[in-house]
């Protein structure tokens, strides 16, 4: 079984160039995707197909890990052209099939380029759930939210692809829900028969280096909270979003709106 990572790159705004990884996977009865890059890569991944023997007819299935625009915006593409089946938690499918909601509910700068159209979600899955996608070869649901209400993740074998679960060093920690955020490092880090670990924002990981990834996500999530306590309280949240960032020696997440929902949820734990 092999893996190929397809690094997709895209632009929010003129100013802010970001990347996501999508993962193509051969099973012997053609391939599946693990989430699906922003709209308008799907050349991209067509051409990844190609190159490593196999036409994009043959891509069965598309397992996404959320919602959010860069993982789901060629997923309509390529239900609608080759017939894939599109899987997702129910958490997260009112958002894929409904973009519109998306947007009113989370808005970001290009969302519509960068999202595509909704897709209908043939199949939804949980934690727990086993799909096979050959006589031999399945893959298990694995549930992580916390970056979204409802994210998964997808184990095969001995390889698990975690989507956005992990907050990562250098990049904006983006999550919704702060406990949810430390069960899914836990459940994670307990994953003993996982040899490698594929993120959407990071190359691979192996055991050893996805625990020591896990470490540094649980400190940044505490500087992010204690950063939130040393702030009064009471202050307007924009205020209150930018005295964190000073806090953290981050000027340039002060204008971010999906930073100031991480600074919301953890305002929100600790006024609980």
């Amino acid at each position: 079984m092999k893996v190929k990572q397809i690094k997709i790159e895209f632009q929010v705004t003129p100013e802010i160039e970001r990347f996501v990884y999508v993962y193509l996977i051969e099973t012997g009865k053609g391939c599946v995707l693990i989430d699906a890059g922003v709209a308008g890569s799907e050349t991209m991944i067509e051409k990844a197909m190609l190159e490593s023997g196999h036409h994009p007819s043959e891509m069965n299935a598309i397992f996404l890990t959320h919602a959010h625009p860069d993982h789901i915006g060629t997923a309509n593409y390529f239900r609608e052209k080759y017939g894939v089946k599109i899987y997702a938690s129910e958490g997260e499918r009112a958002w894929i099939e409904n973009i519109d909601l998306q947007f009113s509910q989370r808005p970001i700068p290009n969302f519509y380029k960068l999202v595509g159209q909704s897709t209908i979600v043939d199949q939804v899955v949980k934690d727990g759930d086993k799909i096979y996608v050959s006589d031999d070869i399945h893959i298990e649901v694995i549930g992580t939210p916390g970056h979204s209400a409802d994210e998964v993740s997808y184990c095969i074998g001995n390889m698990a692809f975690i989507g956005d679960a992990v907050p990562v060093r250098g990049e904006i920690p983006i999550f919704i829900h702060l406990d949810d955020t430390r069960h899914s490092l836990t459940i994670l880090e307990k994953l003993s028969a996982v040899e490698r670990f594929y993120p959407a924002w990071d190359q691979m990981y192996s055991l050893e280096m996805m625990r020591k990834k896990i470490a540094d996500a649980r400190e940044i999530i505490n500087e992010l909270e204690k950063n939130v306590c040393d702030v009064e309280q009471d202050i307007e949240l924009s205020e209150f979003v930018n005295q964190v960032c000073d806090g953290l020696q981050m000027p340039m997440w002060k204008t971010n709106p999906l930073f100031a929902r991480t600074i919301e949820c953890c305002k929100r734990k600790k006024l609980i």
